[in-house]
């Protein structure tokens, strides 16, 4: 693994881990919104799907991690959003 891949896979992951800690901490200890467990794990899903597709699997065209970065946060307001209207 070259240095650059691990700087890209460190962004991805930070986004991802920062997206579930927002809606853990954000919605749920801060606003009082009980966030259920798929929509906390949800960003943390995108990242697993970035690792386990990046080498050619069937989304190899999206293999850019600033792609991947944008799909973790709009998959993080999604799960907030659905958290807050349920």
């Amino acid at each position: 693994m070259d240095l650059s891949d691990a700087r890209q896979d460190l962004g991805v992951a930070a986004a991802a881990a920062l997206g579930a800690v927002a809606l853990t901490v954000g919605l749920d200890l801060l606003g009082g919104v009980a966030v259920p467990t798929p929509a906390r794990v949800a960003p943390l899903v995108v990242y697993f799907a970035y690792v386990f597709t990046r080498k050619g699997g069937p989304y190899s065209s999206f293999d850019t991690p600033r792609n991947w970065t944008v799909l973790v946060v709009v998959v993080t307001v999604a799960a907030g959003g659905y958290a807050i209207a349920t």
